[in-house]
């Protein structure tokens, strides 16, 4: 089990490597921008849902960006519950 904190932009190696890993048990927190493949519209949403990890988004960094409301199955969460994924999750992967 491991919370995988994408950050990297969805069309880069990072983010594919990410989606290679990931599975189910896992979380993922989309931030900066990784959150652009939450966008309802988005052509990477479907790789990132079929990992089966379950999908958060940073509601920070989506207001930011833009992003209203994201893609149904993504989770938005406010900096409380990314402290309480760290907290459920020991094991953390960073990708930028």
């Amino acid at each position: 089990m491991i919370l995988h904190t994408l950050s990297a932009a969805p069309d880069t190696r990072a983010f594919r490597d990410c989606l290679s890993v990931a599975g189910p048990g896992d979380a993922i927190l989309l931030l900066g921008d990784g959150v652009y493949a939450a966008l309802p519209a988005s052509t990477f949403l479907a790789g990132l849902l079929d990992t089966g990890a379950d999908v958060h988004i940073l509601r920070d960094d989506a207001q930011a960006a833009g992003i209203a409301e994201p893609a149904a199955g993504v989770t938005p969460v406010g900096m409380a519950e990314f402290v309480a994924l760290t907290e459920r999750f020991p094991r953390q992967m960073a990708w930028f």
